[in-house]
């Protein structure tokens, strides 16, 4: 993994967590408004948090995320590769399209 890719990585996971903590925050500001006691506020603006950077972090990695399948219909071989480079990449592209098939 080179360094501009760490960096973009980087700045993603970072934009992830701050509008997850935005959206979250915001979610505390509109429920405090209607006297919600402070327990529960806080249970709420946490479990926000959670479930909106599992989303964002899950967008990211599908987002980075290559995928190369076999080229024989029917066939159901795939790998799945994350940050990777170009060369890399291409390896197993071949990797895919040569592999052993199945026979049913």
């Amino acid at each position: 993994m080179n360094t501009s890719s760490i960096r973009r990585r980087r700045i993603a996971v970072s934009a992830a967590v701050a509008v997850s903590t935005a959206l979250s925050v915001a979610i505390g500001v509109r429920l405090s408004g209607y006297g919600v006691p402070l327990a529960l506020l806080l249970a709420c603006c946490l479990s926000c948090l959670a479930t909106f950077s599992s989303l964002l972090f899950r967008v990211i990695a599908a987002l980075s995320t290559t995928t190369h399948r076999c080229t024989r219909p029917g066939c159901d071989f795939r790998v799945s590769l994350a940050y990777t480079d170009a060369a890399e990449s291409r390896k197993w592209q071949e990797i895919a399209a040569q592999h052993p098939h199945r026979t049913l």
